[in-house]
This record gives C-alpha cells, sequence and structure tokens, in this order.
C-alpha cells in the first residue's frame, strides 16, 4: 500500500499550484488503496485499461459505500453519471444536434462568431496595460459560446454562475461538510427550476439552438424526459465553459512561462493545433475522476479491487507518466508534429479528454475555442509578462486552473480584418475531434 497520504496532500490547496512532483511519487504504487476504501490510479496504462473496461461504472449507485455529498445520486444523473445502453442514448440523443454524424458541420460552422467574440473582448483590452486573463477573457469567451450555443440568456449568467459553483463544490472529494451539502442541494433546485422554464419556452417557440432541438426530437431514440432534459442541460451548461476557461488560462500561463513558444505561435498559423494538444497533456483542465465504482473484482498492477469499491483516476498523472511519454515533464508542442514523427504516435497520447464511452462530449469545441483564443492573445498583446508567478488557484483540485491570472503588456496591436471563409489568408486551421 503506497502512503495514503500522498493523495491528501494532492488535494491539500497548499500544493495546487503544483501537484506534479506529488503525481511522480503516487506513479510508485500505480493502484494505491486509500485509508476511507477508494482506490487511486495513477499511471497510464492502468489509467487507460480501467476507461474502457465495461466493469467500469460511471454510476455511483453502484458504489458499496458512497460517500457523503457524491454527486450524481440524484433521480435523472447526466449521461456522464451512467452506464450503457442508457448513456449511450441520452449521448446520441444529445450529439444529433452537436457533431457528426446527423449535424458534421455545426462546430466549424461556429468559427467567424469564435473570432467575432475573441476580438471584441481583446478590444476591450484598449486603454489598459494589465488585465485578468480569467474575468476578463478566459472566463466570458466560453461563457457566451455555451449560451448562444444553448439557447441561454448571455444576461442571465450572474444568476447561473452562483449555481455552477456551488454545484462545482460537490467535485472535490473533500467537500462533504452539512453546509456545503444543504449549498449543492439548494443550487441544484434553484438551477433545476431555471432550466425548467427555460426548456418550456424553448419548446413552445423553438430556435436553431441545442435546448430547443432536444425539447422538441422525435428521432428514432424518442425524446428524452423532462428530467433527463434537466439533468443534460445543467452538464452541458456546466460543462461546456468551465474545462475550457481552465485550459486557455492553463495555455496562457504556460505560454507566458515559455516566451520561445509564445513568440512560435505568433508567427507559426499550424502550432496551436499541436500547442493545445500538448496543453492538454501538460496542464489538463480535468486533473482526474473522481467517482468510478468497480461493478466486479478487478485484477490490475498486482492489485484486486473490490466490486463496489470506488475508482479514482488521476488524468493528469497518467498523461505525464514517463513509461507512456518521452520526457514527461518538458513541454514540447512539437511532440504532437506528424511531420516530424509520423501520425498516431501511441507514446505520446494524453488523457486531457478522458477517454473511453465518456470521452469529452465537447472535445471538439473546446480544442477550437482554445486554438482561436490562444493564437489571438499571442498575436494582439505586445510583450505580455506574469504579474505573479505562480497566480493563485481555484480551491477544486479536481477542474484545476488559476483563479486570476494578471497580466501587463505594453499595447495592443490591431484586430485583422474579419475572414469571409474558413480558410482565408491568416486564419487558424481548425483541429479535428471525435
Amino acid at each position: 500500500m503506497a502512503d495514503p497520504s500522498v493523495f491528501a496532500q494532492i488535494l491539500d490547496y497548499s500544493n495546487r499550484a503544483n501537484p506534479y512532483p506529488l503525481y511522480a511519487e503516487l506513479r510508485k504504487t500505480p493502484v494505491a488503496r486509500q485509508e476511507n476504501g477508494s482506490y487511486v490510479v495513477s499511471t497510464y496504462r492502468e489509467i487507460e485499461e480501467l476507461l474502457h473496461d465495461p466493469r467500469m461504472s460511471s454510476d455511483v449507485r453502484n458504489l458499496a459505500h458512497p460517500a457523503a455529498g457524491v454527486p450524481g445520486q440524484g433521480s435523472a444523473p447526466s449521461f456522464l453519471r451512467l452506464d450503457p445502453p442508457e448513456h449511450d442514448r441520452l449521448r446520441r440523443l444529445a450529439m444529433r444536434h452537436f457533431g457528426p454524424p446527423h449535424t458534421p458541420g455545426r462546430v466549424d460552422g461556429m468559427v467567424p462568431d469564435l473570432r467575432g467574440i475573441v476580438t471584441r473582448l481583446i478590444d476591450g483590452f484598449a486603454g489598459r496595460n494589465e488585465v485578468d486573463i480569467v474575468d476578463d477573457f478566459a472566463y466570458p469567451f466560453p461563457v457566451t459560446v455555451i449560451c448562444e450555443l444553448l439557447g441561454v440568456p448571455r444576461e442571465d449568467e450572474p444568476r447561473f454562475h452562483v449555481w455552477v459553483e456551488a454545484g462545482l463544490e460537490a467535485l472535490d472529494p473533500k467537500a462533504a461538510s452539512p453546509e456545503q451539502q444543504r449549498k449543492h442541494a439548494q443550487a441544484g433546485a434553484e438551477m433545476g427550476q431555471y432550466l425548467a422554464e427555460l426548456i418550456e419556452s424553448h419548446r413552445r417557440n423553438p430556435g436553431n439552438d441545442l435546448l430547443s432541438a432536444m425539447a422538441t426530437d422525435d428521432g428514432p431514440d424518442g425524446r428524452m424526459s423532462q428530467e433527463q432534459l434537466l439533468s443534460t442541460a445543467f452538464l452541458l451548461l456546466v460543462a461546456g465553459h468551465e474545462t475550457t476557461v481552465n485550459l486557455i488560462t492553463n495555455g496562457m500561463l504556460t505560454l507566458l512561462r515559455h516566451p520561445d513558444v509564445l513568440e512560435r505561435v505568433r508567427r507559426d498559423p499550424d502550432l496551436p493545433i499541436r500547442l493545445v494538444e500538448e496543453l492538454l497533456r501538460y496542464e489538463p483542465p480535468v486533473h482526474f475522476v473522481p467517482w468510478r465504482a468497480a461493478l466486479d473484482d478487478i485484477e490490475i498492477a498486482d492489485t484486486t479491487i473490490p466490486a463496489g469499491s470506488q475508482v479514482i483516476l488521476v488524468l493528469a498523472s497518467g498523461s505525464r507518466d514517463p513509461e507512456h511519454v518521452r520526457e514527461p515533464d518538458r513541454f514540447d508542442p512539437d511532440r504532437f508534429d506528424p511531420d516530424r514523427f509520423g501520425l498516431a504516435r501511441d507514446d505520446d497520447q494524453h488523457l486531457g479528454f478522458g477517454g473511453g464511452i465518456h470521452y469529452c462530449f465537447g472535445a471538439p469545441l473546446a480544442r477550437l475555442e482554445t486554438q482561436i483564443a490562444l493564437s489571438e492573445l499571442a498575436r494582439r498583446l505586445e510583450h505580455p509578462r506574469l504579474v505573479a508567478d505562480p497566480p493563485p488557484y481555484r480551491p477544486n483540485p479536481v477542474l484545476r486552473g488559476p483563479l486570476h491570472l494578471p497580466v501587463r503588456f505594453d499595447g495592443m496591436v490591431p484586430a485583422q480584418p474579419a475572414a469571409t471563409g474558413r480558410h482565408e489568408p491568416g486564419e487558424q486551421p481548425v483541429a479535428q475531434g471525435t
């Protein structure tokens, strides 16, 4: 048994700015039983194996001893908290209106709007020489995008922000106090009421948005129930911006720590595609999946995980596993360059979007948003530099990213003229996702 205190230290806020040395210690025991009976998995091969193992359940109702405050135990959990076949049906119903095969061009068709939002936000920096990348850019950008995509009024953000923050506290394995549970339950009820009214409005007057499409869908899988619509809407609203905030902010922080790469982003329009893949490996927005349950006894890495046990998959540790990745602690966007290494090098695959049937639903959009965001920040800010390093971090150890990222700069480069087509000169290439 590895020292259980290693994972406890990872959860401790004092190590939020740099948990990676602790992950290296954790990997010495790939599957480590903790004092509370849970199992922490920290190496790439074992995580990848369990992500594809049908004996691993995402439904916390399969835990033999659910901990207090475990999310997703309601009557209609989102598809993220379900197993096949119900997971597959609900995910298909949501994906019908978001991506292939039924709406293959939806995400790529958003490129002009994404560029317009980014341009307006950076234009708003005019007359200043210091901004908070989180508050002034990385948060409002994906929030605006997901609101428009779902059909949620952007002006309602101050209302749902409070509910989302309360819900995210429940992801922290240490957040199980009665007061936190009460806040989580109250926020869920208020958010549910808000979304129910919004869905009914879209059902009566459908528009070209995901809520309208899901509420009126009469496809081969049938319609979602009202409870399923609510849980799916909540999932897409929260996941549609929270992880992207972290990815953009972690990305800008990493670029400012590597000015040579920042300068390359200004010159090379293809680099952001590879850059984002390396960021997903090197500084991912989601560090671990805390709630999985073993449906049967599972033998792995000379350890038996008993049926009913809670399993915690430390994705960020697996992506830096030296048994899988060459020089894992070196930031190198070129490791994903097919011209340099050839296609599909298995030893450089990352876990930034998870894997298996729960591979990130919004991965194509998150990739695209971050490519555009970082390329424009790098191009338009003159001599950007950190005010503090490390910056203050958000308290949540699961969704890890800076709470604020103050950046000073000397001036701004004007925005480029709006492109009229996807492949106009100077337009960023778009990476494909699944």
